[in-house]
């Protein structure tokens, strides 16, 4: 039924076209319509603002700034999140130990910086290279593949490192009984 209804309305469209309201049904419609309001601008005035308030905001970004670049720098000195316990506990107590062991011989060494600062800086150079490559092993410890391998080669250069200081800790004995032993001979 429905499908009739259709085809009647589609066969005699012009003929219920044919009556379309007047102009004055559309004046009376829109006089009920709501009247729009009128737009009014209001010009807004720049706002101003005192000297001292400008300042204390000044004031207090620079505070903000300095603790964030305060917290920056404390963080940024700690060593990267790699626990050495997690990869090998007995690596990192060896790696603990060795770390130690270097840094009590370079105390031992930084103690002829004075009497002698030649010979200290040939000892510190080479110490220095070391000491370079040991740390791009560490900054390369978080992004490695095989972190075992890494460690065990941070391990050996600190092995080394103790080494050297020990050989250098000779040559610096060797060389204050050669002074004490030329300054006796010429004293006699």
């Amino acid at each position: 039924m429905s499908k009739q209804l259709e085809d009647f309305i589609r066969n005699n469209r012009r003929q219920f076209d044919d009556l379309e309201p007047g102009d004055e049904l559309w004046a009376r419609i829109e006089q009920r319509l709501p009247q729009p309001a009128k737009e009014v601008q209001l010009k807004r005035e720049p706002k101003t603002y005192s000297l001292g308030f400008v300042l204390k905001i000044a004031a207090s970004i620079v505070l903000i700034m300095g603790i964030g670049f305060f917290a920056y720098l404390h963080t940024g000195k700690k060593q990267p999140g790699v626990d050495l316990a997690a990869i090998n506990p007995e690596y990192a107590k060896q790696q603990m130990h060795y770390a130690s062991l270097v840094e009590a011989k370079r105390t031992e060494v930084r103690t002829i910086a004075k009497a002698d600062p030649k010979l200290y800086q040939a000892f510190s150079t080479e110490i220095e290279k070391m000491d370079a490559t040991y740390k791009k092993l560490n900054h390369d410890l978080a992004t490695s593949p095989n972190q075992e391998r890494v460690l065990r080669a941070m391990i050996r250069n600190l092995q080394i490192q103790t080494q050297v200081l020990n050989q250098q800790l000779e040559v610096i004995e060797q060389y204050n009984n050669f002074k004490t032993q030329n300054h006796e001979t010429q004293s006699i």
